[in-house]
């Protein structure tokens, strides 16, 4: 299977139905009233993180994703069905991010969601606009659209123990030896290109481990594998530095991936680190278990020393990662309510009862035309249907309502002038708004 760990996606929420206009018809009721039903609400697209995925493979290809439209309305106040929520899956340890890049969600517990795409608001239907004023209203609301928007999802590998190390120090060979995981080895740099996971079991409970991508000077710019080895790094509690004893310089190459923990961030040098000098076997190494064992006690690192291709001493690795993995146990789940969502992009215009009122906002735009601006009077204009009998009235009261014409005409605005708000365009003429 393909090891993704970077994917861009597009959501899009169901849209709302449209509300119902209808009157009652019954043989022997003359005057039967509006029976006219909202529209139901447009289905949510919800992210959620579970455990047993591994990459973000099933983005490779599949990147739209969007949720069911509402139904509409109708007579006998029949509201109409809402719209089927879409869930998608994501491994724990995601993180999401708009297209610009601004953090909204961090997946790190199976079962926390994150409401990526909030459904449409059901328009409401002309029973719902009756009164004592207005019995027999000839205008319902068309449906609100969907949310839509694009998103990058971003793996950060959670893993409790991390192998790390230049390329073919031997950290497949290890993460084989001692969980029993097949990695792909060769006896070549680079063997490694995708992170590995194997399972140690410890008492009751289980410890990942990963063999993670050989590191490369100048990684954390951005050089070979680079950010995508630091990034998986970043979320193990313990780390594993594997030496391959065979080597010429191991103090050099120790130092150097030790730097591009620290330069990438200073909080790994805090964290329980045990340095294994790997391929013990080789003659040449000898030398180098006495230069790498005095290194680490000035530096007071625990080291050991292992043959992978022989078994020399894996128990003995064993036993140590599972009293790490003890002294440092996992940290407890916060209990998460589901607060990264997002939250309406709308905001409703002031109600009756509201004291304070926005006032409209008149912009000129480069053609000489006038754009009326309100926090939610596009989504409120966007909601009538011009097609139904009333429904320049319901226009002409919102206009009313928020005194559009003193703006416009303020701004400078002439009879004949075109007027935009949203997607509607008109002439302006103030005798007959009013």
């Amino acid at each position: 299977m393909k090891f993704v760990d970077v994917a861009k996606i597009f959501v899009k929420a169901g849209r709302g139905g449209n509300g119902a206009l209808s009157f009652r018809r019954e043989k022997f009721v003359p005057k039967g009233g509006p029976d006219g039903a909202d529209g139901g609400k447009g289905g949510d697209v919800i992210i959620e993180s579970v455990g047993g995925i591994v990459t973000l493979a099933d983005f490779e290809y599949n990147r739209r994703f969007q949720a069911g439209n509402a139904g509409h309305g109708s007579g006998a106040m029949r509201t109409g069905a809402n719209g089927e929520d879409l869930k998608i899956f994501v491994p724990c340890g995601t993180l999401i991010a708009d297209s610009d890049g601004e953090l909204l969600a961090d997946m790190v517990f199976p079962g926390q969601q994150y409401l990526a795409a909030k459904g449409g608001r059901g328009g409401r239907g002309n029973a719902h606009f009756a009164s004592s004023e207005r019995r027999a209203p000839r205008f319902s609301e068309k449906g609100d659209p969907g949310e839509e928007r694009e998103l990058i999802l971003e793996l950060k590998l959670i893993a409790d123990v991390g192998l790390v190390g230049l390329p073919n120090a031997g950290k497949s060979s290890i993460l084989s030896a001692i969980s029993g995981a097949k990695p792909k080895i060769a006896g070549y740099p680079f063997t490694t290109l995708t992170p590995n996971l194997g399972v140690l079991a410890i008492d009751d409970d289980q410890v990942v481990i990963a063999d993670l991508p050989g590191l490369i000077e100048g990684a954390h710019e951005g050089k070979g594998l680079g950010l995508e080895f630091l990034r998986h790094a970043e979320r193990t509690r313990i780390l594993i530095h594997v030496v391959d004893l065979s080597g010429n310089n191991i103090l050099e190459d120790f130092h150097a991936v030790q730097d591009e923990f620290t330069s990438y961030n200073p909080e790994f040098s805090e964290r329980p680190c045990l340095v294994i000098g790997n391929k013990i076997d080789l003659p040449e190494s000898q030398d180098n278990i006495k230069r790498l064992k005095s290194e680490m006690r000035k530096l007071k690192l625990d080291c050991m020393f292992v043959s992978a291709m022989t078994g020399e001493n894996i128990p003995d690795l064993i036993k140590k990662i599972a009293q790490l993995a003890r002294e440092n146990p996992k940290s407890e789940p916060e209990s998460f309510e589901i607060d990264a969502t997002i939250e309406p992009a709308f905001i409703e215009l002031p109600r009756k009862a509201s004291k304070k009122r926005l006032p409209v906002q008149i912009i000129r735009t480069s053609d000489g035309k006038f754009k009326v601006e309100h926090a939610n009077f596009e989504k409120s204009v966007s909601r009538i249907n011009f097609e139904q009998e009333d429904a320049l009235l319901k226009f002409a009261a919102l206009l009313k309502k928020l005194n559009v014409e003193e703006a416009l005409e303020d701004a400078g605005a002439r009879e004949g002038d075109k007027v935009l708000i949203g997607d509607i365009e008109f002439d302006f003429e103030p005798e007959q708004i009013m």
